[in-house]
């Protein structure tokens, strides 16, 4: 998720301390981490990093890693795009379907190694109930909170051009999704399009209607990915982390109860019911990368290219990716 405008060049070591990563991005970027571990496995996630939130509180990957001599840092964003063509951490946070497009884009160096199954209702275009706009069709002319380059981008642009409107028929809002929050929240916004947990949040705040979610226009898979050379020196790492993602979404789906008291006062002491809802709308589901299943993405790359928000085609299944030995002919 990110409102950041892609781009392919690294960004600068404020850009990347802004972000949340801090002293430990400066090594990659020529500069020493302070108090490193010696073998470090750098993680990014999102408040909608749900399963890398979760082995992070339970310790998990500092238990399972430190047979292989490694331990975990943690680096939390709101705008993901820059560390990852930068090359900031070695393991990215969790990203919706549209975002490896971008990066894709900027010849980032990066390898597919987990998807999260899609969850569609789990993003949405919402605009208060009592305002005028019923429809897709409404939004002509009306001010839409979107973040850049994140799944949501996307959704939109779809569900305009499903509606028989380009996307210069409106007036894009380019917002973080906190601080789309607080605007919708405000009624600074005539629309906004948003993932969960902010989609739930928002409903929890007031009430909303959906114009519509993600169904009919994209599957909204999560795709994890890692730094190519970090995936070709350490599989053995990747393939604890892969398991582990696996195991963690069972456990949210076996255990809801057990999951909402642990996320809710992460995700800033949020309710349990609006934890619940999130928990509810997403499959948590971790399989492998399929390259044969990767159909959306291409249409995700055309519909970008259509609107010129990346500079040149690209074929989206042209990716390198990762899978467990079990996958493996």
């Amino acid at each position: 998720m990110t409102d950041d405008t892609p781009r392919g060049t690294a960004p600068s070591r404020r850009t990347i301390l802004r972000a949340g990563l801090g002293a430990a991005a400066l090594a990659p970027l020529g500069m020493p981490a302070l108090h490193a571990a010696e073998r470090t496995v750098r993680l990014s996630y999102q408040r909608s990093s749900t399963l890398l939130t979760i082995l992070k509180a339970k310790g998990t990957l500092d238990e399972r890693l430190k047979p292989l001599g490694f331990a975990p840092s943690w680096h939390l964003f709101t705008s993901v795009i820059e560390p990852m063509n930068a090359g900031a951490v070695d393991l990215h946070a969790d990203v919706a379907d549209a975002v490896p497009i971008f990066t894709q884009a900027a010849d980032a160096p990066l390898t597919f190694y987990a998807r999260e199954v899609g969850s569609p209702s789990a993003e949405a275009i919402i605009v208060p109930e009592d305002s005028p706009i019923r429809s897709i069709a409404d939004l002509k002319g009306r001010t839409v909170g979107v973040s850049r380059g994140s799944g949501c981008h996307f959704i939109l642009a779809a569900a305009l051009k499903r509606a028989g409107l380009a996307f210069t028929d409106i007036k894009p809002a380019y917002l973080q999704a906190p601080e789309g929050l607080a605007a919708f929240g405000q009624g600074s916004l005539d629309a906004w399009v948003i993932w969960d947990p902010f989609l739930a949040i928002a409903q929890s705040k007031r009430p909303v209607q959906v114009l519509a979610d993600a169904t009919g226009l994209s599957s909204y898979h999560r795709y994890y990915l890692a730094n190519d050379r970090f995936v070709a020196e350490n599989p053995g790492v990747v393939g604890i982390v892969y398991d582990a993602l696996r195991q963690a979404g069972r456990w949210v789906k076996a255990e809801p109860d057990a999951a909402v008291a642990l996320l809710a006062p992460i995700w800033g002491d949020l309710s349990p019911e609006v934890v619940a809802t999130v928990n509810r709308r997403r499959t948590y589901a971790v399989t492998p990368v399929v390259r044969s299943e990767l159909g959306e993405q291409q249409a995700i790359a055309d519909t970008f290219r259509e609107a010129r928000l990346i500079p040149r085609d690209l074929n989206a299944t042209a990716v390198k990716i990762w899978q467990p030995a079990a996958e493996r002919g």
